[in-house]
Parts: structure tokens; sequence; C-alpha cells
């Protein structure tokens, strides 16, 4: 078998079998076939597309190429969560303390991004002494303990996946549907969960642009868990604007503290509830949505689902007086306000130009080099649909930077727009796509 007559295959549009995605996954991983002949082949799967089969076929292949996570030994059903992405999205450090104190195990993998903001990862690491490395014993140890563990993915899970996307980003066949798929549900089903629930954004802040194009994802992803015998529920959400207030890694660590404390913005809120009733239903801790919120907001009133995160953070090294004080978080140098320029409705938010103006100023990083300022970012005072005064506070931009804050401020000049009429807002969740 030859890489090169694989790649002649998938170029003249054929199905390609199970021994040659293995050989072609198994041998760049080994570096036994170089990145000029996967680079070809990735471009030939992008152009003629990979049917449902391959597409399965080669999310297992990419899932058995390291180690594969066991948590049998932790009691009840393990969901997981996972999004596409989205600017201000800090649902993780809301929805995982929130599951994990209704009962439900949540044994969680994450890592950092490239773009906008940082990852969970860097969010968890704005908390003084927070380790986001655990050996697989301690990490499913702390899980049956308390019920979470949130921490990175390690270089020994999903090779395939992390040297292929590697290759994509470099080669422009990042948006091919098959090879987005099968790079997120390889990680979900390496990380050991039995069921997976997925948020696929939609929007000018979200990789989908188009409902459709979203559903299209979601459906296939949700095809791939049946087939690898996981339930998996996609979720598909709104992205036309950031999610909650606050964009940048310790500002939305705040915001995500705060939302526990019953205190958050309204569309986070909307979005963890939603997202954790279907990890309650998946986990059969609940009848129905209804039901399964009710028990979410419950543990928020009470003020359990705080205390989870707290226990959760301290488990893991970090400090716990963080939901009592923001002091500990990192601090940006320079607070701005950007000022409304005329009075009316707040029409839109260009949420992809926000996640520029948070990257510029230091939030994300535009390569894996790069390294992140977890103080800065901007956190918004008004949504769309609000209605503001001339003059008015609309953001503070939180920077340490002078020249990177100008920059910033003329993107969210544009990123902002005015109008005399009130604008028709688009519902945040917008529909779900089940197996």
């Amino acid at each position: 078998m030859r890489a090169y007559d694989i790649i002649a295959k998938k170029r003249d549009g054929k199905k390609l079998t199970l021994s040659e995605l293995e050989f072609m996954v198994s041998g760049f991983v080994k570096e036994e076939i170089p990145d000029c002949q996967m680079a070809a082949f990735l471009m030939a799967c992008y152009i003629k597309g990979l049917d449902i089969e391959e597409t399965v076929t080669l999310t297992q292949v990419m899932a058995s190429s390291g180690e594969q996570i066991d948590l049998s030994s932790i009691s009840g059903v393990k969901v997981d969560k996972h999004s596409t992405g989205g600017v201000g999205d800090k649902t993780t450090l809301v929805l995982t303390p929130l599951v994990a104190s209704v009962g439900v195990p949540v044994a969680k993998m994450s890592g950092r991004s490239l773009g906008h903001t940082g990852g969970t990862l860097d969010k968890l690491e704005s908390i003084p002494g927070y380790k986001v490395s655990l050996s697989m014993e301690e990490f499913v140890g702390q899980v049956m303990r308390i019920g979470l563990a949130v921490i990175g993915t390690g270089e020994n899970i999903n090779p395939a996946d992390k040297k292929i996307y590697a290759l994509r980003d470099v080669t422009a066949t990042i948006s091919s549907l098959p090879l987005i798929a099968s790079s997120i549900m390889s990680k979900k089903i390496a990380g050991g969960a039995e069921a997976i629930v997925l948020d696929v954004k939609v929007g000018s802040g979200a990789f989908m642009k188009s409902q459709k194009e979203a559903e299209e994802i979601a459906k296939l992803m949700a095809d791939i868990g049946k087939k690898a015998e996981r339930k998996t529920v996609a979720v598909i959400t709104n992205m036309d604007e950031p999610l909650g207030f606050a964009v940048g890694n310790a500002l939305e660590v705040r915001e995500a503290i705060e939302t526990l404390k019953g205190k958050g913005p309204k569309d986070l809120e909307e979005l963890c509830l939603e997202l954790g009733a279907q990890m309650l239903l998946l986990a059969k801790k609940a009848g129905d949505l209804s039901e399964a919120k009710s028990m979410l907001k419950e543990v928020i009133t009470s003020g359990k689902a705080l205390d989870k995160f707290s226990q959760w953070i301290v488990a893991q090294g970090g400090d716990g007086s963080v939901t009592e004080s923001y002091r500990c978080l990192p601090q940006a140098k320079i607070v701005s306000d950007y000022l409304a320029k005329e009075s009316g409705y707040i029409f839109s938010v260009n949420a992809e130009e926000v996640g520029r103006a948070a990257m510029i100023l230091g939030a994300g990083r535009e390569s894996k080099k790069d390294k992140v300022d977890l103080a800065v970012g901007l956190v918004f005072k008004k949504k769309v649909g609000d209605y503001a005064e001339k003059g008015e506070v609309l953001v503070e931009i939180y920077a340490n930077d002078m020249e990177k804050l100008d920059q910033a401020d003329t993107i969210i000049d544009n990123a902002i727009n005015i109008e005399k009429e009130k604008p028709k807002k688009k519902p945040l969740v917008l529909s779900t796509v089940k197996e």
C-alpha cells in the first residue's frame, strides 16, 4: 500500500477503505508519510468530500491513534460537552460545576485556542495556581471524589488530530465539514464520554455563518456519535453578538462566577441551562427539559453550583478566594470607556470584529507561539436591542498597551451599529439536532 495511490484514489472521487485510512493516519503520526503527501490527501478530501461511512471510519481511526481514556470506574453516565467556539464563550466554566452539582460526573478535557480569546485552559489559568495538567489517575480520582475535573488534552491523546489539524491550518482545508466533524468527534470519543452535547455556533462570530451549514455539520456529528455508540445531541445557537458581556480570559472567569451566583447575563444563563438540561437528559437525571432546567436553577439559587465551582478550583490547586473577590485575577493597567456616538438602539454587534479587537489587545493568539495577556479584553454594557444615549458607556476596554487600545477602539467603532428603530432579535437557541 502506498500513500500516492490512496491520494490518487480520493482525487478521483473514489471511496476509501478502513485499511487505507488507517495507513494514511498512522503513517502520518509515525512520520512515515511526509507533510506534502498528507497535505495532498487532505486537499483531495476537501475537494471530493468524504461520505458518512468514510467520515465515521476516519473519526475512529483518529481516536485510536493514541491513548483512550477509560472512565468506567466512575459511576453514572459520563456526559461531555463541546462548543465549536465563539466570542465570549465561557460556558464550560459555568456548565461543568452546574451539572456536577446535580450529580452528573464531568471528566472534561479542554484546550487552548487560536483566535480572538484563549480557550478554556487559558481562562482557567487566570486563576492563580490552577493546574491544567493531572495524571490520568489524579484526573479520574478527582472526578470520583468531587464529581468534576477539567484538564488539558495530554500529548498521547489523539495525536493524529493534533498533527492533522496543524496541517489543515496552513493548507486551506480547515472548512471541510467531514474533517471538522472527525476532528471534534475523535477528541470526544478518545476522551471516554458515553454521551456528548454539542454547542454548534452560527453567525458573525462563529465558523459556521449559516444555520443550514450549522445544522448540516450537527447532523454529521450526531450520525458519527450514533455509529460510535455515543448518544449525541447538538444545539444550534446564535453567535451574531458576543455571548454575555465579557470577552477576555480573566474577565470571562469573573462573569462565569457571577452567573453561578445568579447575577450573570441572561443569555449566558439561558445557554448554560439549555446545554446543561440536555446533559441531564442524556445522563437520565431528568424526564424532560423543563424538569432538568428546574433542577439546574435550583442549584444556582441554593448556592450548590457556586460551592461546586470552589471545590473544583481548590482541588486543582487554584485560589478558592476567587469566588469572594476578583483581586486575585490578573488586572489590566488601563480601563478605557468607549462611548456611544449617537442615541438609538443597538441594532447589531459584529461578534467577529469584537473578537478581532480582543485579540489585538492580547486576549487571544494568532499563532501557537503567541503569549496570551490574561488581563485584557472587553466588557459590554449593552446588548443588541438595548437603547443607548449619546455619550453613554457602551464598552469598557481593558488594556496594557495604549497603541493596542487605540486599535481596538477603532475596530469596536465599526463593530457596533446604532439605529433609530429597535431591531428584531434572533432567539439564542435556534434548533436542536439529535442522532
